[in-house]
Protein backbone atom coordinates (compact mmCIF):
# COMPACT_ATOMS: atom_id res chain seq x y z
CA UNK A 1 0.00 0.00 0.00
CA UNK A 2 1.18 3.55 -0.75
CA UNK A 3 2.08 5.68 2.27
CA UNK A 4 -0.47 8.46 2.84
CA UNK A 5 0.24 9.58 6.42
CA UNK A 6 0.52 13.28 5.55
CA UNK A 7 -2.75 13.19 3.60
CA UNK A 8 -4.46 11.51 6.55
CA UNK A 9 -3.11 14.16 8.92
CA UNK A 10 -4.23 16.98 6.60
CA UNK A 11 -7.67 15.45 6.37
CA UNK A 12 -7.99 15.43 10.16
CA UNK A 13 -6.91 19.10 10.29
CA UNK A 14 -9.19 19.98 7.40
CA UNK A 15 -12.21 18.39 9.07
CA UNK A 16 -11.82 20.94 11.87
CA UNK A 17 -11.98 23.97 9.57
CA UNK A 18 -13.42 22.90 6.19
CA UNK A 19 -16.72 21.24 5.34
CA UNK A 20 -15.79 17.57 4.69
CA UNK A 21 -12.15 18.64 4.92
CA UNK A 22 -12.27 20.04 1.36
CA UNK A 23 -14.05 22.69 -0.73
CA UNK A 24 -16.17 20.53 -3.04
CA UNK A 25 -17.92 17.24 -2.35
CA UNK A 26 -16.27 15.72 -5.43
CA UNK A 27 -12.89 15.99 -3.65
CA UNK A 28 -13.85 14.63 -0.25
CA UNK A 29 -15.06 11.51 1.53
CA UNK A 30 -18.42 11.57 -0.25
CA UNK A 31 -16.51 10.59 -3.38
CA UNK A 32 -13.45 8.83 -1.96
CA UNK A 33 -15.18 6.91 0.84
CA UNK A 34 -12.15 7.80 2.95
CA UNK A 35 -9.63 10.61 3.18
CA UNK A 36 -8.60 12.08 -0.19
CA UNK A 37 -4.99 12.34 -1.26
CA UNK A 38 -3.82 15.92 -0.86
CA UNK A 39 -1.75 17.07 -3.81
CA UNK A 40 1.30 19.33 -3.61
CA UNK A 41 2.14 19.99 -7.26
CA UNK A 42 1.79 18.82 -10.82
CA UNK A 43 4.12 18.67 -13.79
CA UNK A 44 3.27 17.52 -17.28
CA UNK A 45 0.95 14.52 -17.02
CA UNK A 46 1.81 13.82 -13.37
CA UNK A 47 0.47 14.79 -9.97
CA UNK A 48 2.51 14.59 -6.77
CA UNK A 49 0.94 14.32 -3.33
CA UNK A 50 2.13 15.65 0.02
CA UNK A 51 3.55 12.21 0.89
CA UNK A 52 5.78 12.26 -2.18
CA UNK A 53 3.78 9.78 -4.25
CA UNK A 54 3.63 10.29 -8.01
CA UNK A 55 0.61 9.60 -10.23
CA UNK A 56 -0.14 9.66 -13.93
CA UNK A 57 -3.08 12.05 -13.92
CA UNK A 58 -6.08 11.11 -16.07
CA UNK A 59 -8.47 13.44 -14.25
CA UNK A 60 -6.77 16.63 -15.46
CA UNK A 61 -8.78 18.92 -13.17
CA UNK A 62 -12.05 17.47 -14.51
CA UNK A 63 -11.03 18.46 -18.04
CA UNK A 64 -9.64 21.93 -17.41
CA UNK A 65 -6.07 21.06 -18.44
CA UNK A 66 -5.70 20.14 -22.11
CA UNK A 67 -2.05 21.27 -21.88
CA UNK A 68 -1.36 19.30 -18.69
CA UNK A 69 0.27 20.69 -15.56
CA UNK A 70 2.75 23.54 -15.64
CA UNK A 71 2.97 23.85 -19.42
CA UNK A 72 5.94 26.12 -20.26
CA UNK A 73 3.74 28.42 -22.36
CA UNK A 74 1.30 28.91 -19.51
CA UNK A 75 4.10 29.39 -16.96
CA UNK A 76 5.73 32.02 -19.15
CA UNK A 77 2.44 33.85 -19.67
CA UNK A 78 1.54 33.89 -15.98
CA UNK A 79 5.05 34.97 -14.96
CA UNK A 80 5.03 37.82 -17.47
CA UNK A 81 1.49 39.05 -16.94
CA UNK A 82 1.19 38.82 -13.15
CA UNK A 83 3.91 41.46 -12.83
CA UNK A 84 1.71 43.81 -14.84
CA UNK A 85 -1.36 43.29 -12.68
CA UNK A 86 -3.73 40.37 -12.20
CA UNK A 87 -7.05 42.15 -12.72
CA UNK A 88 -8.30 45.67 -13.39
CA UNK A 89 -12.07 45.25 -13.89
CA UNK A 90 -11.70 47.50 -16.94
CA UNK A 91 -11.95 47.00 -20.69
CA UNK A 92 -8.86 45.19 -22.02
CA UNK A 93 -7.03 44.65 -25.30
CA UNK A 94 -6.62 40.93 -24.53
CA UNK A 95 -10.38 40.73 -23.98
CA UNK A 96 -10.95 41.78 -27.59
CA UNK A 97 -8.17 39.51 -28.86
CA UNK A 98 -9.54 36.38 -27.20
CA UNK A 99 -13.08 37.17 -28.34
CA UNK A 100 -11.79 37.56 -31.91
CA UNK A 101 -10.04 34.18 -31.66
CA UNK A 102 -13.28 32.54 -30.48
CA UNK A 103 -15.52 34.18 -33.08
CA UNK A 104 -13.11 33.15 -35.85
CA UNK A 105 -13.02 29.59 -34.51
CA UNK A 106 -16.74 29.05 -33.78
CA UNK A 107 -19.15 29.41 -36.74
CA UNK A 108 -22.15 29.64 -34.40
CA UNK A 109 -20.69 32.51 -32.36
CA UNK A 110 -20.78 36.13 -33.44
CA UNK A 111 -20.53 37.66 -29.97
CA UNK A 112 -18.94 36.54 -26.71
CA UNK A 113 -19.57 37.42 -23.06
CA UNK A 114 -16.93 36.25 -20.59
CA UNK A 115 -17.78 34.86 -17.18
CA UNK A 116 -15.95 32.93 -14.47
CA UNK A 117 -17.50 29.49 -13.99
CA UNK A 118 -19.70 27.08 -15.89
CA UNK A 119 -22.52 27.55 -13.38
CA UNK A 120 -22.40 31.33 -13.69
CA UNK A 121 -22.39 31.21 -17.48
CA UNK A 122 -25.33 28.80 -17.46
CA UNK A 123 -27.31 31.05 -15.11
CA UNK A 124 -26.84 33.95 -17.50
CA UNK A 125 -27.74 31.76 -20.49
CA UNK A 126 -31.03 30.63 -18.94
CA UNK A 127 -31.90 34.20 -17.98
CA UNK A 128 -31.06 35.31 -21.52
CA UNK A 129 -33.32 32.63 -23.03
CA UNK A 130 -36.21 33.65 -20.80
CA UNK A 131 -35.59 37.34 -21.38
CA UNK A 132 -35.53 37.03 -25.18
CA UNK A 133 -38.49 34.69 -25.57
CA UNK A 134 -40.72 35.92 -22.76
CA UNK A 135 -41.30 32.26 -21.89
CA UNK A 136 -40.91 30.59 -18.51
CA UNK A 137 -40.19 26.91 -19.05
CA UNK A 138 -36.81 25.21 -19.36
CA UNK A 139 -36.61 21.74 -20.88
CA UNK A 140 -33.67 19.68 -19.60
CA UNK A 141 -32.68 16.02 -19.64
CA UNK A 142 -32.34 13.37 -16.96
CA UNK A 143 -28.81 13.13 -15.62
CA UNK A 144 -27.54 16.31 -17.26
CA UNK A 145 -25.79 18.91 -15.13
CA UNK A 146 -25.87 22.62 -15.87
CA UNK A 147 -24.46 24.01 -12.65
CA UNK A 148 -25.96 24.22 -9.20
CA UNK A 149 -28.49 26.98 -9.97
CA UNK A 150 -31.86 26.29 -8.28
CA UNK A 151 -34.15 25.77 -11.33
CA UNK A 152 -31.89 23.17 -12.97
CA UNK A 153 -30.50 21.22 -10.02
CA UNK A 154 -33.21 18.69 -10.77
CA UNK A 155 -32.68 15.02 -11.78
CA UNK A 156 -28.93 15.44 -12.13
CA UNK A 157 -27.83 12.48 -9.96
CA UNK A 158 -28.12 8.70 -10.32
CA UNK A 159 -31.21 7.38 -8.56
CA UNK A 160 -32.72 3.99 -7.73
CA UNK A 161 -34.54 2.90 -10.92
CA UNK A 162 -37.93 2.87 -9.17
CA UNK A 163 -37.68 6.61 -8.48
CA UNK A 164 -37.59 7.81 -12.09
CA UNK A 165 -41.23 7.33 -12.89
CA UNK A 166 -42.45 6.48 -16.40
CA UNK A 167 -40.47 7.76 -19.37
CA UNK A 168 -43.54 9.59 -20.58
CA UNK A 169 -43.76 11.58 -17.34
CA UNK A 170 -40.53 11.53 -15.31
CA UNK A 171 -40.74 12.36 -11.61
CA UNK A 172 -38.88 15.57 -10.90
CA UNK A 173 -36.47 15.14 -8.01
CA UNK A 174 -34.59 18.12 -6.60
CA UNK A 175 -30.98 17.29 -5.79
CA UNK A 176 -30.48 19.71 -2.92
CA UNK A 177 -32.14 20.89 0.24
CA UNK A 178 -32.93 24.60 0.31
CA UNK A 179 -34.36 24.77 -3.21
CA UNK A 180 -37.84 26.29 -3.14
CA UNK A 181 -40.52 24.49 -5.11
CA UNK A 182 -41.43 27.59 -7.09
CA UNK A 183 -37.88 27.70 -8.45
CA UNK A 184 -38.18 24.43 -10.39
CA UNK A 185 -41.88 24.25 -11.22
CA UNK A 186 -41.18 25.55 -14.72
CA UNK A 187 -38.42 22.98 -15.33
CA UNK A 188 -39.49 20.09 -17.57
CA UNK A 189 -37.41 16.91 -17.34
CA UNK A 190 -37.15 14.52 -20.30
CA UNK A 191 -35.27 11.20 -20.76
CA UNK A 192 -32.22 11.71 -22.99
CA UNK A 193 -31.37 9.93 -26.23
CA UNK A 194 -35.04 9.10 -26.89
CA UNK A 195 -36.49 10.98 -29.85
CA UNK A 196 -40.05 9.82 -29.19
CA UNK A 197 -40.01 11.12 -25.60
CA UNK A 198 -38.48 14.40 -26.75
CA UNK A 199 -41.10 14.91 -29.44
CA UNK A 200 -43.87 14.12 -26.96
CA UNK A 201 -42.47 16.66 -24.47
CA UNK A 202 -42.16 19.32 -27.16
CA UNK A 203 -45.76 18.78 -28.28
CA UNK A 204 -46.84 19.46 -24.71
CA UNK A 205 -44.41 22.16 -23.60
CA UNK A 206 -42.56 23.43 -26.69
CA UNK A 207 -44.62 26.60 -27.17
CA UNK A 208 -44.00 27.59 -23.54
CA UNK A 209 -40.31 26.74 -23.44
CA UNK A 210 -37.64 29.42 -23.44
CA UNK A 211 -35.00 26.84 -24.32
CA UNK A 212 -34.05 23.21 -24.52
CA UNK A 213 -30.68 22.65 -22.86
CA UNK A 214 -28.45 19.63 -23.39
CA UNK A 215 -24.90 18.50 -22.87
CA UNK A 216 -23.50 17.60 -26.28
CA UNK A 217 -22.00 14.46 -24.77
CA UNK A 218 -23.49 13.37 -21.48
CA UNK A 219 -20.53 13.98 -19.17
CA UNK A 220 -22.35 13.87 -15.84
CA UNK A 221 -22.79 10.08 -16.01
CA UNK A 222 -19.34 9.12 -17.21
CA UNK A 223 -19.29 9.50 -20.98
CA UNK A 224 -22.54 8.77 -22.85
CA UNK A 225 -22.65 9.63 -26.53
CA UNK A 226 -25.73 11.00 -28.27
CA UNK A 227 -27.40 8.59 -30.65
CA UNK A 228 -26.86 9.45 -34.33
CA UNK A 229 -28.96 12.46 -35.30
CA UNK A 230 -30.35 12.99 -31.81
CA UNK A 231 -28.81 16.41 -31.18
CA UNK A 232 -29.79 17.54 -34.67
CA UNK A 233 -33.37 16.55 -33.88
CA UNK A 234 -33.28 18.68 -30.72
CA UNK A 235 -32.17 21.62 -32.86
CA UNK A 236 -34.94 20.99 -35.41
CA UNK A 237 -37.61 20.85 -32.74
CA UNK A 238 -36.37 24.07 -31.14
CA UNK A 239 -36.73 25.81 -34.49
CA UNK A 240 -40.18 24.30 -34.96
CA UNK A 241 -41.48 25.49 -31.59
CA UNK A 242 -39.67 28.82 -31.45
CA UNK A 243 -37.53 28.11 -28.40
CA UNK A 244 -33.77 28.48 -28.16
CA UNK A 245 -31.36 25.57 -28.59
CA UNK A 246 -28.87 25.84 -25.72
CA UNK A 247 -25.80 23.61 -25.98
CA UNK A 248 -23.86 23.35 -22.72
CA UNK A 249 -20.20 22.76 -23.65
CA UNK A 250 -18.73 23.40 -20.21
CA UNK A 251 -17.02 20.01 -20.32
CA UNK A 252 -16.71 19.35 -24.05
CA UNK A 253 -15.78 22.78 -25.37
CA UNK A 254 -12.21 23.13 -26.72
CA UNK A 255 -11.64 19.49 -25.81
CA UNK A 256 -13.49 16.95 -27.99
CA UNK A 257 -12.79 19.15 -31.04
CA UNK A 258 -11.66 22.75 -31.59
CA UNK A 259 -15.32 23.72 -31.91
CA UNK A 260 -16.55 21.20 -29.35
CA UNK A 261 -19.71 19.17 -29.89
CA UNK A 262 -21.14 21.83 -32.19
CA UNK A 263 -18.34 21.00 -34.64
CA UNK A 264 -18.35 17.28 -33.93
CA UNK A 265 -22.07 16.82 -34.61
CA UNK A 266 -22.76 19.64 -37.07
CA UNK A 267 -24.91 21.83 -34.80
CA UNK A 268 -25.87 25.49 -34.91
CA UNK A 269 -26.95 26.30 -31.35
CA UNK A 270 -28.54 29.60 -30.33
CA UNK A 271 -26.63 29.74 -27.05
CA UNK A 272 -23.46 27.92 -26.03
CA UNK A 273 -21.65 28.09 -22.72
CA UNK A 274 -18.05 27.12 -22.10
CA UNK A 275 -15.80 26.58 -19.10
CA UNK A 276 -13.09 24.18 -17.88
CA UNK A 277 -10.61 23.81 -20.78
CA UNK A 278 -11.14 27.44 -21.85
CA UNK A 279 -9.25 28.66 -18.77
CA UNK A 280 -6.44 26.08 -18.94
CA UNK A 281 -6.57 25.74 -15.15
CA UNK A 282 -7.74 29.24 -14.24
CA UNK A 283 -11.43 30.11 -13.67
CA UNK A 284 -12.86 31.13 -17.02
CA UNK A 285 -16.20 30.67 -18.77
CA UNK A 286 -18.00 32.21 -21.70
CA UNK A 287 -21.42 32.61 -23.25
CA UNK A 288 -21.52 32.66 -27.05
CA UNK A 289 -24.10 32.94 -29.78
CA UNK A 290 -25.30 34.86 -32.83
CA UNK A 291 -25.86 38.62 -32.72
CA UNK A 292 -29.66 38.41 -32.50
CA UNK A 293 -29.39 36.32 -29.33
CA UNK A 294 -26.40 37.91 -27.64
CA UNK A 295 -27.78 41.43 -28.11
CA UNK A 296 -30.19 40.54 -25.33
CA UNK A 297 -27.31 41.21 -22.92
CA UNK A 298 -26.73 44.74 -24.27
CA UNK A 299 -27.10 47.66 -21.86
CA UNK A 300 -28.16 45.27 -19.11
CA UNK A 301 -31.49 44.40 -20.76
CA UNK A 302 -30.82 40.88 -19.51
CA UNK A 303 -28.54 41.46 -16.58
CA UNK A 304 -25.12 39.84 -16.29
CA UNK A 305 -22.51 41.65 -14.22
CA UNK A 306 -19.29 40.51 -12.56
CA UNK A 307 -16.26 42.16 -11.01
CA UNK A 308 -14.09 39.25 -12.09
CA UNK A 309 -15.48 38.86 -15.61
CA UNK A 310 -12.64 38.88 -18.17
CA UNK A 311 -9.74 38.97 -15.74
CA UNK A 312 -6.62 39.96 -17.63
CA UNK A 313 -4.42 37.20 -16.17
CA UNK A 314 -6.96 34.50 -16.99
CA UNK A 315 -7.61 35.90 -20.47
CA UNK A 316 -3.89 35.94 -21.16
CA UNK A 317 -3.72 32.25 -20.20
CA UNK A 318 -6.78 31.48 -22.34
CA UNK A 319 -5.15 33.22 -25.31
CA UNK A 320 -1.96 31.19 -24.84
CA UNK A 321 -3.90 27.93 -24.55
CA UNK A 322 -5.85 28.62 -27.74
CA UNK A 323 -2.72 29.60 -29.66
CA UNK A 324 -0.94 26.39 -28.60
CA UNK A 325 -3.90 24.15 -29.36
CA UNK A 326 -4.66 25.78 -32.71
CA UNK A 327 -1.05 25.98 -33.98
CA UNK A 328 0.10 24.00 -37.03
CA UNK A 329 -3.39 23.42 -38.38
CA UNK A 330 -4.85 22.51 -34.96
CA UNK A 331 -2.40 19.63 -34.68
CA UNK A 332 -2.63 19.41 -30.91
CA UNK A 333 -6.33 18.58 -31.13
CA UNK A 334 -5.41 15.56 -33.22
CA UNK A 335 -2.80 14.59 -30.62
CA UNK A 336 -5.27 15.08 -27.75
CA UNK A 337 -7.84 12.85 -29.47
CA UNK A 338 -5.30 10.17 -30.40
CA UNK A 339 -4.02 9.85 -26.83
CA UNK A 340 -7.51 9.65 -25.35
CA UNK A 341 -8.66 7.08 -27.90
CA UNK A 342 -5.48 5.02 -27.45
CA UNK A 343 -5.91 4.94 -23.68
CA UNK A 344 -9.55 3.86 -24.01
CA UNK A 345 -8.58 1.14 -26.51
CA UNK A 346 -5.82 -0.17 -24.24
CA UNK A 347 -8.22 -0.41 -21.28
CA UNK A 348 -10.65 -2.32 -23.50
CA UNK A 349 -7.83 -4.66 -24.49
CA UNK A 350 -6.61 -5.47 -20.98
CA UNK A 351 -10.13 -5.83 -19.58
CA UNK A 352 -11.10 -8.54 -22.07
CA UNK A 353 -11.06 -11.98 -20.59
CA UNK A 354 -11.78 -10.88 -17.02
CA UNK A 355 -14.84 -13.05 -16.55
CA UNK A 356 -15.35 -11.90 -12.97
CA UNK A 357 -15.52 -8.25 -14.02
CA UNK A 358 -17.63 -7.13 -16.93
CA UNK A 359 -16.13 -3.87 -18.18
CA UNK A 360 -16.93 -1.54 -21.05
CA UNK A 361 -15.23 1.72 -21.96
CA UNK A 362 -17.17 4.58 -23.55
CA UNK A 363 -15.49 7.64 -24.92
CA UNK A 364 -15.03 10.19 -27.63
CA UNK A 365 -11.66 11.64 -28.58
CA UNK A 366 -9.99 12.86 -25.38
CA UNK A 367 -12.78 11.78 -22.99
CA UNK A 368 -13.43 8.25 -21.74
CA UNK A 369 -14.97 6.37 -18.83
CA UNK A 370 -14.79 2.81 -17.54
CA UNK A 371 -18.11 1.22 -16.61
CA UNK A 372 -18.42 -1.95 -14.55
CA UNK A 373 -21.58 -3.30 -16.16
CA UNK A 374 -22.99 -6.34 -17.89
CA UNK A 375 -24.59 -4.17 -20.56
CA UNK A 376 -22.95 -3.61 -23.92
CA UNK A 377 -23.80 0.11 -23.84
CA UNK A 378 -24.89 2.74 -21.33
CA UNK A 379 -27.23 5.03 -23.26
CA UNK A 380 -28.79 7.30 -20.64
CA UNK A 381 -29.20 8.14 -16.97
CA UNK A 382 -31.62 5.27 -16.39
CA UNK A 383 -29.14 2.76 -17.83
CA UNK A 384 -26.39 4.21 -15.67
CA UNK A 385 -28.44 4.11 -12.47
CA UNK A 386 -29.67 0.55 -13.03
CA UNK A 387 -26.62 -1.16 -14.50
CA UNK A 388 -23.36 0.54 -13.48
CA UNK A 389 -21.58 -0.75 -10.35
CA UNK A 390 -20.35 2.50 -8.84
CA UNK A 391 -19.03 0.90 -5.66
CA UNK A 392 -16.80 -1.48 -7.61
CA UNK A 393 -15.56 1.41 -9.74
CA UNK A 394 -14.51 3.37 -6.66
CA UNK A 395 -12.67 0.35 -5.27
CA UNK A 396 -10.98 -0.08 -8.65
CA UNK A 397 -9.76 3.54 -8.75
CA UNK A 398 -8.57 3.59 -5.15
CA UNK A 399 -6.45 0.52 -5.93
CA UNK A 400 -5.08 2.31 -9.02
CA UNK A 401 -3.83 5.11 -6.74
CA UNK A 402 -1.49 2.63 -5.07
CA UNK A 403 -0.06 1.77 -8.48
CA UNK A 404 0.58 5.38 -9.46
CA UNK A 405 -2.50 6.13 -11.58
CA UNK A 406 -4.96 8.90 -10.70
CA UNK A 407 -8.57 9.01 -11.89
CA UNK A 408 -11.69 10.35 -10.21
CA UNK A 409 -13.20 7.66 -7.94
CA UNK A 410 -16.68 8.76 -9.02
CA UNK A 411 -18.20 6.70 -11.84
CA UNK A 412 -20.35 9.71 -12.74
CA UNK A 413 -17.23 11.60 -13.83
CA UNK A 414 -14.69 10.63 -16.49
CA UNK A 415 -11.04 10.52 -17.47
CA UNK A 416 -9.30 12.76 -19.97
CA UNK A 417 -6.07 12.97 -21.91
CA UNK A 418 -3.81 15.98 -22.26
CA UNK A 419 -1.29 16.76 -24.98
CA UNK A 420 1.57 15.88 -22.61
CA UNK A 421 0.49 12.31 -21.93
CA UNK A 422 2.79 9.82 -23.64
CA UNK A 423 2.64 6.33 -25.08
CA UNK A 424 4.63 5.21 -22.02
CA UNK A 425 1.96 6.72 -19.74
CA UNK A 426 -0.67 4.76 -21.63
CA UNK A 427 1.29 1.50 -21.35
CA UNK A 428 1.92 2.06 -17.64
CA UNK A 429 -1.76 2.78 -17.01
CA UNK A 430 -2.94 -0.23 -19.02
CA UNK A 431 -0.62 -2.51 -17.03
CA UNK A 432 -1.92 -1.08 -13.75
CA UNK A 433 -5.54 -1.51 -14.89
CA UNK A 434 -4.89 -5.17 -15.71
CA UNK A 435 -3.26 -5.77 -12.34
CA UNK A 436 -6.11 -4.15 -10.43
CA UNK A 437 -8.72 -6.15 -12.35
CA UNK A 438 -6.82 -9.29 -11.32
CA UNK A 439 -6.83 -8.17 -7.68
CA UNK A 440 -10.44 -6.99 -7.41
CA UNK A 441 -12.67 -9.37 -5.43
Amino acid sequence: MTATEKSEALFKRGMDVLVEGVSSASRGPATFGMHPRYMSHGQGARLYDVDGNSYIDWMMAFGALPLGHGHPGIVETVSREIARGSHFATALEVEVEVAELLVNLLPHAQKIRFANTGTEAAMAAFRLARGLTGRRKIIKFEGHYHGWWDPVIVNTNPMPPTMFGPKTSPIRIVDSAGVLEEMWLDTVVVPWNDVEMLERAMETHGREAACVVTEGIMANMGVILPKPGYLNRIEELCRQYGCLFYLDETVTGFRVAPGGCAELYGLTPDIVTYGKALGAGLPMAAIAGPDHVMQGLEWGKVLHYGTHNAGRLTLSVTKTMLEIMLADGKANYGKLAHLGQKMADEIRRVSKGHNRHKVIVQGVNSMFQIFFTGKEEIADCRDFSAHVDRTKFRDFVLRLFDKGVYMSPSATLHSLSSIVHTEDDIAFTAKAVGEVLDELP
